[in-house]
């Protein structure tokens, strides 16, 4: 009898940890690394995407302090960083991120989905820009080192637009500069041909995770077992398509599991040419 208490007993530790551990939605830094002979320099980006009006410490500090850690050279926000739903998610929060990341170091808005779905997304832009922050709408910005910034409004802003801002983009690759994508959607990976590198979030990790068994459960806009939930993916022209897995957390119907909310650090290096 004492043994199956015993038994029972660490079943239960191992049960309740394995959820514990689950269940964490402490920020985490993921890093990737690419070599380009385009660039001339080196080159830091942190991004960030999903927040969707949540907090991360008071005042937004835990996440502000892990971003300053690592010293970017460029911040980029992917979409959703507002929720739709103001009621029980205001946008202050958001605004005081966006803020205190503007005045860090430049840094670079696209439009998600949920900012769109509000209604009010042309005045949600306008309040981010005025935070200090660049917001791109099938824009361009060419920076320093050879590398070139394209950001794309999501999809929900109207299809004929989005293929028309897509368009743009391709327009102006070309060999000399490192083109990145800052687009909120990873499932149109079909369409992003060309670029060097892609930063795309939306998917939120799939929400359930595995790790090393199962990437993610479901994501919105590809179903089940998401083939783009999070991580590096490599494109059929060469380029890279890295997707973010989020910010959000209380702002879920389901809370994340083996999902932690992360920082994505990209070092976009020079390659030198033989």
């Amino acid at each position: 009898m004492k043994r199956k208490r015993v038994v029972w007993a660490v079943i239960l530790a191992g049960v309740s940890l394995f959820f514990l551990l689950g269940l964490d939605t402490r920020l985490v830094v993921r890093e990737y690394r690419l070599e380009s002979e385009k660039l001339t320099r080196p080159v830091r980006v942190v991004f960030l995407s999903d927040l969707h009006s949540c907090e991360h410490g008071a005042g937004q500090g835990k996440l502000l302090a892990l971003v300053r850690e690592q010293e970017p050279d460029y911040i980029l926000l992917g979409g959703d960083w507002v929720d739709d739903d103001f009621g029980h998610r205001p946008p202050g929060l958001a605004y005081k991120a966006a803020r205190a990341l503007g005045e860090m170091c430049p840094t670079f808005y696209v439009s998600g989905n949920h900012e769109l779905w509000s209604g009010y997304g042309a005045e949600l832009k306008q309040e981010i820009a005025q935070c200090g922050v660049t917001v791109l709408e099938g824009e361009e910005v060419l920076l320093p080192g050879g590398l070139r910034i394209f950001g794309v409004d999501d999809p929900a802003a109207g299809e004929e637009l989005w293929s028309a801002q897509m368009a743009e983009g391709k327009g102006g690759l070309s060999e000399e500069r490192f083109s990145l994508l800052l687009t909120h959607r990873p499932e149109r990976v079909e369409e992003y041909g060309g670029f060097d590198l892609v930063l795309a979030g939306h998917a939120h990790g799939g929400q359930w995770r595995l790790p090393g068994v199962v990437n993610g459960l479901f994501a919105p806009d590809q179903g089940w077992f998401p083939d783009y939930a999070g991580g590096e993916y490599r494109l059929a022209n060469g380029g890279v398509m890295i997707v973010g897995r989020g910010l959000s957390k209380e702002s879920t119907r389901v809370p994340r599991f083996f999902d932690r909310p992360e920082v994505v650090v990209v070092d976009l290096v020079p390659h030198p040419t033989e």
